[in-house]
Formats: structure tokens, sequence, C-alpha cells
């Protein structure tokens, strides 16, 4: 099973760079970094909540299943 994290997308959409979300949600350019690569064993729903807050989206938006 595989999550993509689809913020890269997002962050397009909303014409953001990803230091300015960085800074907003108060994590680290490189967290957020990792986030974004794919490669965080876990994301903590109050990092995906300042996300989806600034980002003005849902979860479903960030997360995405493939089999």
């Amino acid at each position: 099973m595989a999550i993509i994290i689809n913020v890269d997308v997002m962050l397009a959409k909303r014409k953001m760079q990803s230091q300015e979300l960085a800074e907003k949600i108060g994590i680290t350019q490189a967290n957020l970094s990792i986030l974004k690569t794919g490669k965080a064993k876990a994301v903590k729903l109050s990092t995906l909540e300042s996300i989806c807050r600034v980002l003005d989206c849902q979860p479903g938006d960030i997360l995405e299943y493939k089999p």
C-alpha cells in the first residue's frame, strides 16, 4: 500500500511556496520536505490540521491512497 502526500499539488493551486507554508504551520522546511517527498513515517494530526487550515483544503486533498 502507498499513501501519497499531495502537498506540492495544493501549494501550486494556492500559489504558495514551501517556505511560506512551513513558516505558517510552524515546522522547518526540512521537515516539510520530508513530508512532501513521502519519506515521513507518520504525520501528526495537528500538522495535517495546520496544513489544511493554511491551504484551505480537506485532508483528502493532501492524502491519497494507491494500492
